[in-house]
C-alpha cells in the first residue's frame, strides 16, 4: 500500500485527499478530494461523512475503474443521477450505496445538487482529458472537490456565505495539489490536467511530459502552478479559526498537509516524474507544530 501523500494514514476512514487506506479497511486508492471521516472529526458526523464517501467512491469506480467502455461508465453513472432524482421525491433507492446516501440526506437537509456536481465531475472525466485555460480547470474543481467541503460544513452546523468561500478555496487548492503531485499517474491514465493556455506560455509540450523531461520551462511552469496553489490554499485557511473542536484541527492539518505537499514538490526541484512526494513521519511533527500556530 502506497504511503499517504496528504493525509496521516491513521486519520482516515474517508478522505479524498490522497492515496492510501483507511481505519474501516477501506482503500482510498484513486478518490482525491475529500476531507476525511477520522478520529479527529466529531463522532456524529463520522457515519454521514463515511455515507458521502462511499457514494462518491463508487461513483469514481464507475468512471475510472476496469475495462469498461466510456458509454458503459456513463451509463452507469447516470444510473446514480436516477437514484438522486429518487431521494429527491421522496423515494429510497434500492443501490445499497444510494440507500444508504437518502437517509443522510433527508435527516440533515442536504443539498442533492452538491451530489449532482460530483457527478458531473465522474462524467467529465470520461469525457474530457484535456483543459485550455485555468477557468475551465477551476469550473472542474468547482464540481470535484468543492461540494465535499460544503456538504461537511453543512453538517457541522450553518456556514455563513464568507466560510463556504474560503471552504471552496482549500477544496480547490488540495485538488489542484494533487494534480501537480500527480502529473506522471494522471498521464499514464491518459489525463492532463495542467491547462493548456500554461503549457503554451511556459513552452513545455506534451511530448516532454510523456517523456518526464525534466526542463528549465517545467520548472518554471510548476514554480507558477505551486505559487498559485499555495496563494488559493492561503486564502481559504481562515477558516479553520472558524471551526472549533475536532473539525477545526481536522482541516488544520488538511489545509497544513497541502501546503507541505507543495514544499516537497518544489523540493525535489518539480521532479514529480520520477520522486512523487508523499508525507512522512518528520512531516506530520512539522504540519501539527504549524496547525498549532493557525
Amino acid at each position: 500500500m502506497e504511503e499517504s501523500g496528504i493525509l496521516p494514514e491513521n486519520s482516515r476512514i474517508l478522505r479524498v485527499c490522497e492515496n492510501g487506506s483507511a481505519l474501516s479497511v477501506m482503500s482510498v486508492d484513486h478518490y482525491e478530494n475529500f476531507p476525511v471521516a477520522s478520529l479527529l472529526l466529531p463522532p456524529a458526523l463520522r457515519a454521514p461523512v463515511a455515507a458521502i464517501y462511499h457514494f462518491a467512491r463508487a461513483a469514481d469506480d464507475i468512471a475510472d475503474e476496469g475495462d469498461a467502455s466510456p458509454q458503459e461508465r456513463l451509463d452507469g453513472l447516470e444510473a446514480f443521477v436516477v437514484g438522486l432524482d429518487e431521494i429527491e421525491v421522496g423515494k429510497t433507492p434500492e443501490h445499497p450505496v444510494l440507500h444508504a446516501l437518502s437517509s443522510v440526506i433527508v435527516q440533515h437537509g442536504l443539498p442533492i445538487q452538491l451530489f449532482r456536481d460530483l457527478l458531473d465531475a465522474f462524467t467529465q472525466d470520461v469525457r474530457q482529458q484535456r483543459y485550455a485555460n485555468y477557468p475551465e480547470l477551476l469550473l472542474y474543481c468547482r464540481h470535484s472537490a468543492n461540494p465535499v467541503g460544503r456538504l461537511v460544513l453543512l453538517l457541522a452546523g450553518v456556514p455563513t456565505p464568507q466560510e463556504l468561500k474560503q471552504s471552496d478555496a482549500i477544496c480547490t487548492a488540495l485538488q489542484l495539489i494533487n494534480f501537480w503531485q500527480d502529473v506522471a499517474i494522471d498521464w499514464q491514465k491518459g489525463r492532463l490536467y495542467l491547462p493548456e493556455t500554461d503549457l503554451r506560455t511556459f513552452g513545455v509540450t506534451e511530448a516532454e511530459i510523456a517523456a518526464g523531461t525534466l526542463t528549465a520551462a517545467w520548472k518554471d511552469l510548476m514554480a507558477f502552478e505551486i505559487a498559485r496553489s499555495r496563494a488559493l490554499m492561503e486564502s481559504g485557511a481562515p477558516l479553520v479559526r472558524a471551526l472549533t473542536g475536532r473539525l477545526g484541527w481536522e482541516i488544520r492539518l488538511t489545509v497544513q498537509g497541502g501546503l507541505r505537499i507543495l514544499e516537497k514538490i518544489e523540493a525535489v526541484e518539480y521532479d514529480v516524474f520520477h520522486r512523487r512526494p508523499t508525507l512522512r513521519l518528520p512531516d506530520w511533527f512539522r504540519m501539527f507544530w504549524r496547525a498549532c500556530k493557525m
